[in-house]
């Protein structure tokens, strides 16, 4: 949660809807109480404290970032699992997984700089803190999705007060050059 001096930040490429709003609807069919709290995302930076009163300077940075990056493509393609490091399920980066970490590390870089608790690795979150059985289920649903979608920005959400997270930013990407 955010105070009135600080508020937590998150960056993320969004999964566009209809997918994003139905790998959401199938989250919170496996049981995972988060599934409405968040968009469907491929996370650049992780939850963290921001001092609000340096977010211009977040916003510029992820600007400057965002305006320094081509626009690209991603493929998610079948599911897979951190565990047992995690109790996490995932959808799988197939193409874009690159370019992604290079956003990551540009993120994760001046107002943004932050260590990582498990080294950074592109992916879209469909089951987390679950039961076995339910994490074995949500696999096993998404084994065969397939999903291609073109990056043209990155987004900064925010942790609101009722515990939803909020795009408040959006920063496009270099446009794609043909």
């Amino acid at each position: 949660m955010a105070s009135s001096e600080s508020v937590t930040v998150g960056v993320a490429v969004t999964v566009p809807d209809p997918w994003g709003e139905q790998l959401q609807e199938q989250r919170a069919g496996f049981g995972d109480s988060l599934a409405w709290t968040v968009p469907t995302h491929i996370t650049l930076l992780p939850p963290t404290q921001v001092p609000a009163r340096r977010l211009a300077q977040v916003d510029e940075h992820l600007g400057s970032v965002a305006s320094g990056v081509a626009a690209f493509d991603v493929v998610l393609s079948g599911s897979a699992t951190f565990r047992p490091v995690s109790l996490t399920s995932f959808v799988v980066v197939d193409q874009g997984a690159r370019e992604c970490e290079r956003l990551a590390d540009l993120v994760r870089t001046g107002p943004l700089s932050r260590s990582l608790t498990f080294p950074y690795h592109p992916h879209v979150t469909i089951a987390v803190d679950l039961s076995e059985d339910a994490h074995d289920r949500a696999e096993a649903q998404l084994a065969d999705f397939g999903l291609e979608f073109s990056v043209a920005r990155i987004e900064r959400y925010e942790l609101a007060e009722h515990g939803v997270w909020e795009s408040v930013a959006e920063f496009p990407l270099l446009a794609a050059r043909g």
